[in-house]
């Protein structure tokens, strides 16, 4: 082997393992990249909703102040996050390329402020079963923000909203179910972990160290209580300040991805921007390497949880 051969290889065996699904609307962009899916080394998948930044140039210019609204509605650098930790220990890693101002993967296809569209649903049709959210102004195309008010000029068409559905919604969530499918088929059981990022919580009373990581599972839902007490048992051996589904416990990608009976697992695991980025929460810092390394650490051992609920189901099966 001539010296380079083995990078080449190395590289020719990521290019296989990276393809992306979807579509960004207006761009050739795909809406998501999938990494490690043809070949997991462990029950975990991990996913980042929130990390897309491919802008197509009509949606910025539809923006009242775009630098504001992207910077505070993504997940910043996230996806790079998920790839580290997916490097790190072979778990397979599903990022959005799309960006949640233009749809947001986190919400149900009906939770919507069906105000902002222009030819949208009236009357009671406004109410939908799942757009509590979408009324606080940010659904699944979110409206307003602190700091900001509206985020767009203008209202948006049902034919826009019909397109992002069908070319980011739908085949994102298929693809995670399907991969879900493959790792519950090869192992027994399967987690998805459902990467964020959040900004530092505040203190509520003047002695308290807010948590710099918050680990959702919908209040027992969306998954096994073993994995939730896995994670947070990790963070306190390794001196982190973790929280238990407050305030935050997972939204609609565990809802409809955690099926605990059937072997599948999800859990949201929001991360601290001050860990991992700079102090304008812009860009990563000399932290990140360090945090990687914590999270991989995670990953492995809700793997091992995961294998060994896996072998149980298994071995029940074959009774």
């Amino acid at each position: 082997m001539e010296p380079g051969d083995s990078n080449r290889d190395d590289d020719a065996a990521n290019a296989v393992s990276t393809t992306g699904g979807g579509r960004i609307p207006g761009t050739e962009e795909a809406a998501f990249g999938f990494h490690g899916l043809d070949r997991p080394e462990i029950p975990v998948l991990i996913a980042a909703p929130h990390g897309g930044r491919c802008y197509p140039a009509s949606l910025v210019e539809r923006m009242r102040d775009s630098e504001f609204a992207m910077l505070r509605l993504e997940d910043r650098l996230i996806d790079e996050l998920a790839m580290g930790i997916g490097q790190e220990t072979g778990a397979p890693v599903i990022v959005a390329h799309a960006p949640r101002a233009m749809l947001d993967l986190n919400r149900a296809d009906d939770d919507m402020d069906w105000s902002m569209v222009a030819d949208g649903p009236i009357g009671s049709a406004n109410h939908s079963r799942a757009n509590r959210r979408a009324r606080s102004g940010l659904g699944l195309i979110p409206r307003r923000l602190n700091g900001l008010g509206e985020i767009w000029r203008q209202r948006h068409s049902q034919a826009e909203v019909d397109e992002r559905i069908a070319l980011i919604h739908e085949p994102y969530h298929a693809e995670i179910t399907r991969s879900l499918t493959t790792i519950r088929r090869r192992w027994g059981a399967a987690l998805l972990l459902d990467l964020h990022s959040m900004p530092p919580l505040k203190k509520q009373h003047p002695d308290e160290q807010p948590a710099d990581f918050v680990v959702g599972d919908r209040f027992g839902v969306s998954s096994g209580g073993m994995l939730s007490a896995t994670a947070l048992r990790y963070f306190a051996r390794n001196d982190r300040r973790a929280a238990h589904n407050r305030p935050y416990a997972g939204g609609y990608v565990l809802d409809r991805h955690g099926r605990p009976a059937l072997g599948i697992h999800a859990l949201q695991l929001e991360v601290c921007r001050s860990l991992y980025l700079d102090a304008r929460f812009e860009q990563t810092s000399a932290r990140t390497p360090m945090l990687v390394r914590l999270l991989s650490g995670l990953v492995r051992e809700l793997a091992d949880e995961i294998l060994s609920m896996g072998r149980e189901d298994l071995s029940q099966a074959a009774e």
